[in-house]
Protein backbone atom coordinates (compact mmCIF):
# COMPACT_ATOMS: atom_id res chain seq x y z
CA UNK A 1 0.00 0.00 0.00
CA UNK A 2 1.31 3.82 -0.91
CA UNK A 3 1.16 6.20 1.91
CA UNK A 4 2.54 8.95 -0.18
CA UNK A 5 1.52 9.84 -4.28
CA UNK A 6 2.57 12.40 -6.15
CA UNK A 7 0.18 12.70 -9.18
CA UNK A 8 1.48 14.71 -12.29
CA UNK A 9 2.79 17.81 -10.30
CA UNK A 10 4.24 20.52 -12.40
CA UNK A 11 5.56 23.63 -10.47
CA UNK A 12 7.18 26.89 -12.32
CA UNK A 13 9.05 29.91 -10.53
CA UNK A 14 9.13 32.67 -13.04
CA UNK A 15 10.36 31.05 -15.98
CA UNK A 16 11.93 28.27 -14.55
CA UNK A 17 10.49 25.27 -14.61
CA UNK A 18 11.24 22.79 -11.18
CA UNK A 19 9.09 20.18 -11.78
CA UNK A 20 8.12 18.57 -14.91
CA UNK A 21 5.31 16.15 -14.90
CA UNK A 22 6.47 14.44 -11.82
CA UNK A 23 4.90 11.17 -10.66
CA UNK A 24 6.46 9.41 -7.54
CA UNK A 25 4.46 6.50 -5.40
CA UNK A 26 6.19 6.16 -1.81
CA UNK A 27 5.13 2.56 -0.13
CA UNK A 28 4.54 2.47 3.12
CA UNK A 29 6.63 1.05 5.58
CA UNK A 30 9.64 1.70 3.19
CA UNK A 31 12.78 3.48 2.87
CA UNK A 32 12.30 5.75 -0.24
CA UNK A 33 15.33 7.86 -2.04
CA UNK A 34 14.68 11.07 -3.87
CA UNK A 35 18.21 11.31 -5.96
CA UNK A 36 18.86 13.77 -8.41
CA UNK A 37 21.53 16.26 -8.92
CA UNK A 38 21.71 19.90 -7.31
CA UNK A 39 18.73 21.94 -8.98
CA UNK A 40 16.94 18.64 -10.29
CA UNK A 41 13.82 19.46 -8.21
CA UNK A 42 13.86 17.43 -5.39
CA UNK A 43 13.82 19.86 -2.81
CA UNK A 44 11.07 21.67 -4.56
CA UNK A 45 8.78 18.71 -4.67
CA UNK A 46 9.87 17.69 -1.04
CA UNK A 47 8.15 21.57 -0.44
CA UNK A 48 4.77 20.47 -2.24
CA UNK A 49 4.46 17.63 0.41
CA UNK A 50 4.79 19.55 3.06
CA UNK A 51 3.08 22.06 1.91
CA UNK A 52 5.10 24.97 2.23
CA UNK A 53 4.29 25.96 -1.65
CA UNK A 54 1.53 24.10 -3.97
CA UNK A 55 1.87 23.27 -7.41
CA UNK A 56 1.24 24.69 -10.72
CA UNK A 57 -0.86 21.24 -11.36
CA UNK A 58 -1.32 17.97 -10.15
CA UNK A 59 -1.55 16.80 -6.69
CA UNK A 60 -0.63 14.75 -3.97
CA UNK A 61 -2.76 12.21 -2.40
CA UNK A 62 -2.19 10.83 1.26
CA UNK A 63 -3.49 7.53 2.60
CA UNK A 64 -5.41 7.66 -0.39
CA UNK A 65 -7.00 11.37 0.33
CA UNK A 66 -6.04 14.35 -1.65
CA UNK A 67 -3.09 15.80 1.63
CA UNK A 68 -4.57 18.04 3.86
CA UNK A 69 -2.95 20.64 6.62
CA UNK A 70 -3.54 18.31 8.93
CA UNK A 71 -1.97 15.48 7.67
CA UNK A 72 1.31 17.34 7.56
CA UNK A 73 0.94 16.87 11.09
CA UNK A 74 1.67 13.36 11.01
CA UNK A 75 4.92 14.09 8.56
CA UNK A 76 8.21 14.99 10.44
CA UNK A 77 10.30 17.15 7.79
CA UNK A 78 14.15 17.59 8.48
CA UNK A 79 15.35 20.22 5.47
CA UNK A 80 18.78 20.72 4.16
CA UNK A 81 18.71 24.54 5.07
CA UNK A 82 18.52 23.65 9.28
CA UNK A 83 17.14 26.30 11.48
CA UNK A 84 17.98 26.68 15.33
CA UNK A 85 17.54 29.41 17.84
CA UNK A 86 20.61 30.15 18.52
CA UNK A 87 20.57 32.44 22.28
CA UNK A 88 17.97 29.28 23.79
CA UNK A 89 19.19 26.57 25.85
CA UNK A 90 19.06 23.27 23.74
CA UNK A 91 17.01 21.57 26.12
CA UNK A 92 14.39 24.22 25.95
CA UNK A 93 14.44 24.68 22.84
CA UNK A 94 14.11 21.08 22.08
CA UNK A 95 11.13 21.30 24.73
CA UNK A 96 9.67 23.85 22.30
CA UNK A 97 9.31 21.83 19.31
CA UNK A 98 7.85 19.01 21.29
CA UNK A 99 5.25 21.20 22.80
CA UNK A 100 4.59 22.27 19.24
CA UNK A 101 4.35 18.65 18.41
CA UNK A 102 1.37 17.81 20.92
CA UNK A 103 3.25 15.94 23.19
CA UNK A 104 2.85 16.71 26.99
CA UNK A 105 5.21 17.89 28.83
CA UNK A 106 6.18 14.77 30.93
CA UNK A 107 5.93 12.96 28.07
CA UNK A 108 8.27 15.33 26.14
CA UNK A 109 10.68 15.54 28.97
CA UNK A 110 10.73 11.59 28.86
CA UNK A 111 11.16 11.10 25.44
CA UNK A 112 13.58 13.92 24.81
CA UNK A 113 16.03 12.83 27.41
CA UNK A 114 15.79 9.58 25.88
CA UNK A 115 16.65 10.79 22.35
CA UNK A 116 19.76 12.93 24.12
CA UNK A 117 20.85 9.82 25.95
CA UNK A 118 21.12 7.36 22.96
CA UNK A 119 23.15 10.60 20.67
CA UNK A 120 25.29 11.36 23.79
CA UNK A 121 24.11 15.07 23.89
CA UNK A 122 22.67 14.94 27.55
CA UNK A 123 25.09 17.05 29.05
CA UNK A 124 24.49 19.74 26.64
CA UNK A 125 20.79 19.86 27.73
CA UNK A 126 21.78 23.45 29.66
CA UNK A 127 23.47 24.75 26.78
CA UNK A 128 22.88 27.63 24.31
CA UNK A 129 22.42 26.52 21.37
CA UNK A 130 25.14 28.88 19.75
CA UNK A 131 27.68 26.33 21.84
CA UNK A 132 26.77 23.39 19.24
CA UNK A 133 28.77 22.05 16.61
CA UNK A 134 27.55 21.55 13.20
CA UNK A 135 26.96 17.92 14.00
CA UNK A 136 25.55 18.13 17.54
CA UNK A 137 23.03 20.56 16.21
CA UNK A 138 22.04 18.35 13.50
CA UNK A 139 21.38 15.50 16.23
CA UNK A 140 19.08 17.88 18.00
CA UNK A 141 16.85 18.61 14.88
CA UNK A 142 16.98 15.33 14.27
CA UNK A 143 15.76 14.30 17.35
CA UNK A 144 13.03 17.04 17.47
CA UNK A 145 12.07 15.89 13.85
CA UNK A 146 11.20 12.14 15.24
CA UNK A 147 10.01 12.96 18.28
CA UNK A 148 6.59 12.73 17.86
CA UNK A 149 6.56 9.35 16.21
CA UNK A 150 4.86 11.10 12.68
CA UNK A 151 3.93 8.05 9.85
CA UNK A 152 5.97 9.75 6.94
CA UNK A 153 9.62 11.13 7.73
CA UNK A 154 11.34 13.43 5.32
CA UNK A 155 14.94 14.15 5.28
CA UNK A 156 16.51 16.34 3.01
CA UNK A 157 20.74 15.56 2.79
CA UNK A 158 20.31 14.24 6.50
CA UNK A 159 24.18 12.97 6.40
CA UNK A 160 25.34 16.75 5.35
CA UNK A 161 28.17 17.68 8.06
CA UNK A 162 28.16 14.30 9.94
CA UNK A 163 31.17 12.35 10.54
CA UNK A 164 30.91 8.51 9.08
CA UNK A 165 30.33 7.40 12.64
CA UNK A 166 27.75 9.45 13.52
CA UNK A 167 26.46 9.16 10.23
CA UNK A 168 26.23 5.33 11.04
CA UNK A 169 24.44 6.22 14.17
CA UNK A 170 21.79 8.04 12.31
CA UNK A 171 21.33 5.19 9.14
CA UNK A 172 20.19 3.21 12.37
CA UNK A 173 18.14 5.06 13.59
CA UNK A 174 16.61 5.71 10.41
CA UNK A 175 16.34 2.10 9.92
CA UNK A 176 14.96 0.93 13.04
CA UNK A 177 12.19 3.51 12.79
CA UNK A 178 11.34 1.92 9.60
CA UNK A 179 11.63 -1.22 11.01
CA UNK A 180 8.91 -0.07 13.93
CA UNK A 181 6.48 1.11 10.77
CA UNK A 182 7.79 4.58 9.59
CA UNK A 183 7.28 5.58 5.89
CA UNK A 184 11.19 7.09 5.45
CA UNK A 185 11.90 9.76 2.54
CA UNK A 186 15.41 11.14 2.23
CA UNK A 187 16.43 13.48 -0.69
CA UNK A 188 20.46 12.61 -0.99
CA UNK A 189 23.67 12.62 -3.76
CA UNK A 190 25.17 10.18 -1.77
CA UNK A 191 25.03 7.00 -3.69
CA UNK A 192 26.67 5.18 -1.23
CA UNK A 193 23.77 5.76 1.68
CA UNK A 194 21.25 4.55 -1.31
CA UNK A 195 22.04 1.24 -1.30
CA UNK A 196 22.59 1.22 2.72
CA UNK A 197 19.63 1.94 3.38
CA UNK A 198 16.45 2.17 0.43
CA UNK A 199 14.09 -0.12 -0.32
CA UNK A 200 12.78 2.29 -3.88
CA UNK A 201 14.38 5.21 -5.00
CA UNK A 202 13.15 7.67 -7.79
CA UNK A 203 15.82 10.00 -10.08
CA UNK A 204 14.72 13.16 -10.70
CA UNK A 205 16.78 15.18 -13.30
CA UNK A 206 16.21 18.57 -14.80
CA UNK A 207 12.83 18.69 -12.89
CA UNK A 208 12.04 15.16 -14.73
CA UNK A 209 11.43 11.69 -13.58
CA UNK A 210 13.74 9.76 -15.24
CA UNK A 211 13.99 6.53 -12.99
CA UNK A 212 12.03 4.95 -10.46
CA UNK A 213 12.07 1.31 -8.59
CA UNK A 214 12.98 -1.22 -6.18
CA UNK A 215 16.58 -0.35 -5.44
CA UNK A 216 17.75 -4.55 -6.04
CA UNK A 217 15.36 -4.52 -9.24
CA UNK A 218 17.14 -1.69 -10.80
CA UNK A 219 20.64 -2.98 -9.80
CA UNK A 220 19.38 -6.88 -11.55
CA UNK A 221 17.85 -5.03 -14.48
CA UNK A 222 21.10 -2.74 -15.07
CA UNK A 223 23.91 -5.29 -14.61
CA UNK A 224 23.83 -6.32 -18.47
CA UNK A 225 25.02 -9.76 -18.97
CA UNK A 226 27.93 -9.65 -16.53
CA UNK A 227 29.09 -12.60 -14.01
CA UNK A 228 31.73 -13.57 -11.69
CA UNK A 229 32.86 -16.94 -11.38
CA UNK A 230 35.00 -18.79 -8.87
CA UNK A 231 36.24 -22.40 -9.67
CA UNK A 232 39.26 -25.27 -9.47
CA UNK A 233 40.82 -25.85 -12.63
CA UNK A 234 42.82 -25.13 -15.33
CA UNK A 235 42.18 -21.24 -16.74
CA UNK A 236 42.77 -22.40 -20.32
CA UNK A 237 40.62 -25.08 -20.08
CA UNK A 238 38.06 -22.53 -18.52
CA UNK A 239 38.98 -20.02 -21.49
CA UNK A 240 38.16 -22.22 -24.29
CA UNK A 241 35.07 -24.07 -22.61
CA UNK A 242 32.84 -20.20 -22.11
CA UNK A 243 34.72 -18.64 -25.63
CA UNK A 244 31.68 -19.12 -27.83
CA UNK A 245 28.93 -17.36 -25.56
CA UNK A 246 31.33 -14.45 -24.01
CA UNK A 247 31.54 -10.94 -25.45
CA UNK A 248 34.52 -10.44 -22.95
CA UNK A 249 36.37 -12.71 -20.62
CA UNK A 250 39.23 -11.94 -18.25
CA UNK A 251 40.82 -14.15 -15.43
CA UNK A 252 41.23 -13.24 -12.20
CA UNK A 253 43.71 -14.21 -9.04
CA UNK A 254 43.55 -16.69 -6.95
CA UNK A 255 42.81 -16.72 -3.16
CA UNK A 256 44.47 -18.91 -0.38
CA UNK A 257 41.94 -21.55 -0.91
CA UNK A 258 43.12 -22.45 -4.18
CA UNK A 259 39.89 -21.49 -5.97
CA UNK A 260 40.33 -19.05 -8.70
CA UNK A 261 38.01 -16.09 -10.22
CA UNK A 262 36.93 -15.27 -13.77
CA UNK A 263 34.61 -12.21 -14.85
CA UNK A 264 32.60 -13.15 -18.20
CA UNK A 265 30.26 -11.00 -20.19
CA UNK A 266 27.73 -12.97 -22.42
CA UNK A 267 26.60 -12.09 -25.58
CA UNK A 268 22.90 -12.97 -24.66
CA UNK A 269 21.19 -13.60 -21.53
CA UNK A 270 19.74 -16.65 -23.43
CA UNK A 271 23.47 -18.02 -23.03
CA UNK A 272 23.20 -18.41 -19.14
CA UNK A 273 22.44 -21.93 -19.03
CA UNK A 274 24.99 -22.79 -21.71
CA UNK A 275 27.69 -21.00 -19.67
CA UNK A 276 26.83 -22.79 -16.19
CA UNK A 277 27.18 -26.10 -18.04
CA UNK A 278 30.15 -25.58 -20.13
CA UNK A 279 32.37 -24.01 -17.20
CA UNK A 280 31.37 -26.99 -14.99
CA UNK A 281 32.30 -29.28 -17.35
CA UNK A 282 35.58 -27.82 -17.81
CA UNK A 283 36.54 -26.73 -14.33
CA UNK A 284 34.82 -27.39 -10.92
CA UNK A 285 32.87 -24.41 -10.21
CA UNK A 286 32.84 -23.12 -6.59
CA UNK A 287 30.39 -20.51 -6.95
CA UNK A 288 28.93 -18.14 -9.44
CA UNK A 289 27.13 -14.49 -9.24
CA UNK A 290 25.91 -12.25 -11.19
CA UNK A 291 28.22 -8.67 -11.08
CA UNK A 292 25.29 -5.61 -10.16
CA UNK A 293 26.07 -2.43 -10.87
CA UNK A 294 26.95 0.38 -7.90
CA UNK A 295 23.72 2.77 -8.00
CA UNK A 296 26.35 5.54 -8.64
CA UNK A 297 27.20 4.22 -12.14
CA UNK A 298 23.87 3.65 -12.59
CA UNK A 299 22.94 7.41 -11.39
CA UNK A 300 25.62 8.68 -14.10
CA UNK A 301 24.44 6.60 -17.11
CA UNK A 302 20.74 7.70 -16.54
CA UNK A 303 21.36 11.35 -15.83
CA UNK A 304 23.73 11.56 -18.79
CA UNK A 305 20.93 9.30 -21.25
CA UNK A 306 18.25 12.02 -19.72
CA UNK A 307 20.34 14.84 -20.91
CA UNK A 308 21.23 13.68 -24.22
CA UNK A 309 17.83 13.41 -24.96
CA UNK A 310 16.51 16.46 -23.13
CA UNK A 311 13.96 18.80 -24.73
CA UNK A 312 13.39 22.25 -22.96
CA UNK A 313 9.79 22.61 -22.55
CA UNK A 314 7.45 25.98 -21.99
CA UNK A 315 5.35 25.73 -19.15
CA UNK A 316 2.12 27.52 -18.78
CA UNK A 317 1.80 28.69 -15.36
CA UNK A 318 -1.20 30.15 -15.85
CA UNK A 319 -3.18 27.00 -15.70
CA UNK A 320 -3.56 26.04 -11.35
Amino acid sequence: MDILQVRNVSKSYSSHLALDDVSISVPEGKVYGLLGPNGAGKTTLIRIINHITAPDKGCVMFHGHRLTEDDVRHIGYLPEERGLYKKMKVGEQAMFFARLKGLSRSDASRELRKWFEKFDILSWWDKRVEELSKGMAQKVQFIVTVLHRPKLLIFDEPFSGFDPINANILKREILKLRDEGATVIFSTHNMGSVEELCDEITLINRSRNILSGNVHELRKTHGGNNFELTYVGSPDALTAAVSPVASSFSLGGIDRDGRASAQVSLNSPDDLRTLISAANEAVSLKGFHQLLPSMDSIFISAVEASNNTYEPQTENTSEQ
